[in-house]
């Protein structure tokens, strides 16, 4: 453990498992006390904030479905009154709806957009006035290589990632004299749930394996320290693409 962030209080979506539940870690290990928001995962959510608690941390596990504003709002009423008011958020919650463009259907592409996009949205609003009231906050959006590239999901996946960064952008530019940065990090082939039975794609990666989510941890930890650092996107692709 250690006290970069110690007395700040983080908020990561979708954070039971996979790259959530390693940005949980490496806050906590900066000395952030962690909210762990899950939709249903909340036994592995709650294993989690065990390991924290366990290596001298602080977490809390909330439940709640980050697509809806109600339950949003709610959330981070919870997280205030048990841990502090919000000075990180991770957008990292979403979903991956694998569809060819002949089989996708209109549901498929409202809730990719809903949990992908939107939450973003709805947290990142909820957040904003205890951030600006303090004059400091660290916004990090999880996108993907999808956002710019050709993607293997859909393209309803694509653009809720494009939305995403676009998003990350519009936000960076009205509240960087605020005292808050707002970025985002665009991995492309974790080794996840989301890439379970899929070993052939390790082919198009000029390193020659899959990412860890530990590495994709380490580009959010570089953002939340970095004070001068708003509105890019961070790249992890393992050389596929170079911005």
């Amino acid at each position: 453990m250690t006290d970069d962030l110690k007395g700040r209080i983080a908020l990561v979506t979708g954070g039971s498992r996979g790259i959530g539940a390693a940005v949980c870690r490496a806050l906590a290990a900066s000395g952030a006390a962690v909210a762990i928001n899950c939709r249903e995962q909340i036994g592995q959510a709650e294993r989690v904030a065990g390991e924290i608690v366990k290596q001298g941390g602080r977490a809390i596990v909330v439940a709640a479905d980050v697509s809806q504003g109600e339950a949003v709002a709610n959330m981070v009423e919870r997280v205030t009154a048990g841990l502090g008011p919000i000075d990180i958020l991770v957008n990292n919650a979403g979903i991956a709806i694998t569809r060819g463009v002949d089989d996708l259907t209109e549901d498929d592409f409202d809730r990719t957009i809903l949990v992908n996009l939107k939450s973003a949205f709805l947290c990142t609003q909820a957040v904003l006035p205890s951030m600006r009231s303090r004059k400091w906050g660290r916004i990090v959006n999880i996108s993907s290589g999808a956002a710019r590239g050709a993607g293997s999901i859909g393209p309803h996946y694509n653009a809720s990632k494009a939305g995403m960064e676009g998003l990350t952008r519009g936000y960076a530019a009205r509240l960087a004299k605020e005292g808050i940065t707002v970025n985002a990090v665009a991995p492309s082939l974790i080794e996840t749930d989301m890439m379970s039975g899929q070993p052939q794609l390790v082919s198009r990666i000029p390193l020659g394996r899959f990412g860890t989510a530990d590495e994709v941890a380490k580009a959010v930890m570089l953002l939340v320290d970095n004070a001068y650092m708003t509105g890019q996107t961070i790249a992890l692709s393992g050389g596929m693409a170079f911005n």
